[in-house]
């Protein structure tokens, strides 16, 4: 018996979940792409990937029935990481090229186009970690590397105690973005930490560490 934290790297047709897997295993995982939803819902963190636009990927969540496996984990407080356009898709909606679609709705607020003169933003770039952020613990000043023509540019969730206030991490390109959120069981980041060498390690390992497991 591996005594690593089970992740599963939720299969559901998006692609770069290879890499993702590879990553988590470096980080200290026990990382198994599945679809399994017995898997998916008792392993001891999800991680749901994301490439391409928001509505392929929605559709894709919701005809493999996987959204309803990330609100039933988070119903339960069972922690979830989502991955760029895995990222996107869990706020209200996503608005894309004129197409307005639904998102998972885990936070309020669009996922728009950035206000930039060249798109996508693509390369490495550092963040504004926020001073309670346990993903950006020890890396609070490394370069991530992104891939993306859409972010969710504000943040409208308030919370009140004795919920503790989510950690919010930004990125400026054009305009200021989320580049990760830490908020209770879900996280997420913008960025891609597969693709972030030793500092996407280490931000996978962190999770992985806040796991509770047993």
């Amino acid at each position: 018996m591996s005594d690593r934290p089970v992740v599963a790297v939720l299969d559901y047709g998006s692609g770069n979940v290879h890499s993702a897997v590879k990553a988590l295993i470096a980080a200290g995982a026990d990382a198994r792409l599945t679809n399994d939803r017995g898997l998916v819902a008792d392993a001891d963190g999800l991680v749901v990937p994301g490439v391409g636009a928001f509505r392929a990927v929605m559709d894709a969540l919701r005809a493999s029935r996987g959204d309803e496996l990330i609100d039933r984990r988070l119903s339960g407080g069972r922690p979830v990481l989502g991955i760029c356009v895995g990222m996107q898709v869990l706020f209200g909606r996503g608005v894309e090229r004129g197409e307005d679609t639904e998102g998972m709705g885990q936070w309020p607020g669009a996922v728009t186009e950035l206000d930039a003169p060249i798109l996508p933003h693509m390369g490495w770039d550092t963040v504004r970690a926020d001073a309670n952020s346990r993903l950006f613990r020890g890396i609070e000043h490394e370069r991530f590397y992104f891939v993306h023509s859409f972010g969710a540019q504000s943040w409208h969730l308030e919370t009140m105690p004795p919920f503790p206030s989510p950690a919010l991490t930004w990125c400026d390109y054009g305009t200021p973005f989320l580049a990760a959120v830490e908020n209770g069981p879900l996280s997420a980041t913008q960025f891609h930490p597969e693709k972030s060498g030793e500092a996407g390690i280490r931000l996978l390992s962190n999770w992985i560490e806040g796991l509770p497991t047993g």
